[in-house]
């Protein structure tokens, strides 16, 4: 790509542009929504998101290295959000025995109840996605977890839990089938997933 996506010029004549162009105000809509519930709850937009993924994954995952791979932040940045959420009474840490700096982090109640509420930011995002045709849905779906893929290979983000990385994955040569073999069972468009607790990255 030699030119902007955002160059008005080109981006008018170039399909793709507009397509990133668009993600992009997408991205915006996401940041205005997560600053809008951080600041209902005087709160930050990292300690929303902090709160968000302990509510919903397992303990070996609720570790400050491992949100700190998640969010693609430094150990210092996700500490300082950490302790922030402890200040607040929304986190306990619970220590790894003979070792007083690992430790794993759980909701307390509070953090409970506020991460089950600000969870729900993506409402008006996804109201229009639930008003898509199923067929438009799973291009759509198809569509990003290629991008996420590319991104995930190039580096750009870490992370990543999806099907179309994991070990257990096999796809056809013309990419239409999907198979997973921990489920022994075909998969659908639909049944593929962006966060697999059972994920297991692909080698290579």
């Amino acid at each position: 790509m030699k030119k902007s996506d955002f160059d008005l010029k080109y981006q008018n004549q170039s399909t793709e542009s507009k397509i990133v162009a668009s993600l992009e105000r997408i991205s915006q809509a996401f940041r205005v929504l997560l600053w809008q519930e951080s600041n209902a709850f005087s709160l930050s937009p990292i300690q929303v998101q902090v709160l968000i993924f302990l509510l919903h994954h397992s303990e070996e995952k609720r570790k400050v290295s491992y949100l700190a791979g998640e969010f693609n932040m430094t150990k210092a940045t996700i500490s300082d959000a950490v302790k922030a959420l402890d200040q607040k009474g929304l986190i306990e840490k619970a220590y790894v025995p003979g070792d007083t700096r690992s430790y794993i982090i759980h909701l307390s109640e509070r953090g409970r109840e506020i991460a089950k509420k600000t969870s729900l930011f993506t409402r008006e995002i996804h109201d229009p996605i639930d008003k898509l045709h199923p067929d438009d849905k799973e291009n759509l779906l198809l569509s990003l977890l290629n991008i996420i893929r590319h991104l995930n290979k190039a580096g750009v983000i870490t992370i990543q839990r999806m099907c179309t990385t994991c070990a257990y994955h096999q796809q056809s040569e013309n990419g239409e089938k999907h198979f997973c073999k921990l489920l022994n069972q075909n998969l659908q468009i639909a049944d593929l997933r962006i966060d697999c607790p059972e994920h297991e990255m692909k080698a290579g």
